[in-house]
């Protein structure tokens, strides 16, 4: 009890708010089976206002005094306040406040859209406020289903960093990791990988524990849409300085980011197949699910992609399609912890792995650690920051692993001193154009 004292404040008594909100779970599971033996469901309006009663409710009625007393929903628990910050050196940090004095903590944003993605919060909060946050799938089917235009990356971003702060909040009141509340671990560490685009670079992170690199195509310039011989040549060569510098017994992933045209592309995969990069990713724009396909087909190395896709609807064509082996949800733009653990669910049924996407903040990455503890498809969790001044307790990289975070809820805190000098932001996305003749091209 002595480890979950601060996320409680005067008046509800600590030790009654623990007891009785673990009964929680088990109150929803008996109302979602009807086992009160009620005379048909409540009448309720259409808003949904009423969920969180009908659930009290049929707690009640399942109880007996004969029977092993169940633990209670106990006191009241709802969202008083949703806080957004811009955080250097792109992000968007979110705490989700209650009248338990317990803040959840997320990262909901989209790069270069960081005060986009704040209106949305903005737009979200009158639903969120006054709601129990422990509802965590009904919110996030609320705040997703209630827009009649869904979907994209502004909305789910807004989403999906709401879900970990939910998920947060939840595991603090309950007093346990948020990967139990998804099952369970499944393993005790998460290996991780680190950038590096040069030989010095890999060395020192080889240094400091990693044991898994990514790192980009080589070029002078952006690739046009026929490339030669020269530009192959080079890119293959550089790839290969990098995979004599990590040794075979690393990993060496490489990725395309979705910028060159499947002609280059299919190129430069045969003639990096001698060096086997851990994976190629996004080796065409995701959007060309066939054409990434028939690319997966004809090569032996692993295929992966997703960090611009949302939801679980929009990983179906990869899997059906057979466009991917390795699918890379972003926690932070996906849907959140709750959607990534659906589309973890369904690439198993495929036999695909689960490698989440991660070129953000330390939020971000613990979100990623829970899920990466909780499914067993699981391959390696990208990770831009461990947390140095951001983190009260940064992570730590052993051997290629970051141990599973133990804490209540994500498992960490913010170092408020240290992210002082940090507020504010005003980071945009690269504007890049063919040297040749200024026309727009990919980054």
């Amino acid at each position: 009890m002595k480890r979950a004292s601060r996320y409680f404040n005067p008046p509800l008594d600590r030790r009654r708010f623990l007891t009785r909100a673990l009964g929680a779970a088990g109150a929803s599971a008996a109302a979602a089976l009807n086992l009160a033996g009620a005379e048909g469901p409540p009448k309720r309006d259409d808003s949904g206002a009423d969920y969180l009663k009908e659930l009290e409710e049929n707690e009640r009625k399942v109880r007996s005094n004969d029977a092993k007393p169940m633990i209670g929903i106990g006191d009241k628990l709802k969202i008083t306040k949703v806080e957004t910050q811009l955080i250097k050196p792109r992000w968007l940090f979110l705490k989700v406040h209650t009248n338990a004095g317990i803040t959840g903590l997320g990262e909901p944003i989209v790069e270069g859209r960081a005060r986009t993605v704040a209106t949305a919060l903005e737009e979200l909060t009158p639903y969120l406020l006054g709601k129990d946050p422990r509802a965590v799938v009904h919110h996030w089917q609320a705040m997703y289903r209630h827009a009649f235009y869904r979907g994209g990356p502004i909305l789910t971003s807004a989403i999906s960093g709401v879900d970990q702060a939910l998920w947060d909040i939840k595991g603090k009141a309950l007093g346990v990791p948020v990967y139990e509340l998804l099952g369970g671990p499944t393993r005790a560490r998460v290996r991780v990988y680190a950038h590096a685009g040069t030989v010095e670079r890999i060395r020192q992170r080889k240094a400091e524990g990693f044991t898994a690199f990514k790192t980009g195509p080589f070029k002078e310039r952006p690739a046009r849409l026929v490339e030669n011989k020269a530009f192959i040549d080079q890119a293959a060569n550089r790839f290969a300085e990098l995979r004599e510098a990590v040794g075979d017994e690393c990993d060496l992933a490489i990725d395309f980011h979705g910028a060159l045209s499947q002609q280059t592309a299919r190129l430069l995969i045969k003639a990096l197949e001698p060096h086997q990069p851990m994976f190629i990713e996004e080796p065409v724009n995701c959007q060309e699910v066939e054409v990434m396909a028939d690319i997966a087909r004809g090569t032996h190395l692993p295929i992966a992609t997703g960090e611009r896709i949302f939801t679980k609807w929009g990983f179906r064509e990869i899997l059906e399609k057979k466009a991917a082996s390795i699918l890379q949800p972003d926690l932070c733009h996906a849907g959140g912890i709750t959607e990534c653990r659906l589309i973890a669910g369904m690439a198993e049924a495929f036999y695909a792995a689960i490698a989440p996407h991660n070129p953000l903040g330390p939020i971000s990455l613990a979100a990623g650690l829970h899920l990466a503890a909780a499914i067993p498809n699981f391959l390696c969790q990208e990770q831009a920051t461990l947390g140095a001044g951001y983190l009260k307790k940064p992570f730590q990289v052993r051997e290629g692993y970051v141990d599973v975070p133990h804490g209540p809820g994500l498992g960490i805190e913010l170092d408020e001193e240290a992210l002082a000098n940090k507020i504010n932001h005003d980071w945009r996305n690269r504007e890049t154009y063919d040297v040749d003749d200024g026309s727009v091209v990919d980054w």
